[in-house]
């Protein structure tokens, strides 16, 4: 019998663990960015779209038809409620996008911190594996079992995507953010 977890447990608790995170972020968010969560999950939603339509409609045919109308064509008290809604809602969705912004960027050098945590131990377990499969009289490719043992640093990999010119935004890291996330 095996003295280690089987594999859906390791699993178990690294979807717990980052359950528990989630949760954290949830519940450390002030009462503003609450609110502008709620208001953009709102305003960003289906329902609001048809409702907010169906007014929009209900209102202008509503000015056209009828002999009573408040707000004639062009409609200028629509426009007016209209640019009012928009002038507030935009900050607040701003607002919600940029600390999902923020949480999105720690999820990503939290990934980049383990990703080169494993490339480190993996480099350790084949220089291992070479020294074992020497003094078990193993013969290996020297180059391919050099290469793989060498140190990856990320600073020269940015380098080579640079080289390759690749367009504005689609490689958004730096070699100075790297080296700033690896202190």
């Amino acid at each position: 019998m095996s003295k280690h977890p089987p594999i859906r447990e390791v699993t178990r608790q690294n979807v717990e663990a980052i359950a528990k995170m989630e949760e954290a972020s949830i519940n450390s968010r002030t009462f503003g960015e609450r609110l502008a969560d709620r208001a953009a999950k709102l305003v960003g939603s289906w329902t609001f779209l048809i409702v907010q339509s169906a007014l929009l409609v209900i209102w202008m045919v509503w000015n056209v038809l009828s002999p009573q109308h408040w707000d004639a064509y062009p409609f200028v008290l629509l426009n007016l409620i209209l640019s009012f809604q928009a002038a507030f809602a935009t900050p607040v969705i701003l607002m919600s996008g940029n600390r999902q912004a923020r949480l999105s960027e720690r999820r990503n050098q939290l990934d980049l911190q383990v990703n080169l945590l494993a490339e480190q131990e993996n480099t350790e377990q084949l220089k291992l594996l070479r020294l074992l499969c020497e003094k078990a009289g193993i013969v290996l490719g020297p180059s391919v079992c050099q290469s793989f043992e060498e140190t990856i640093r990320p600073e020269d990999i940015l380098q080579q995507i640079a080289k390759l010119d690749v367009p504005e935004g689609t490689a958004a890291i730096s070699a100075a953010s790297l080296n700033q996330s690896a202190d």
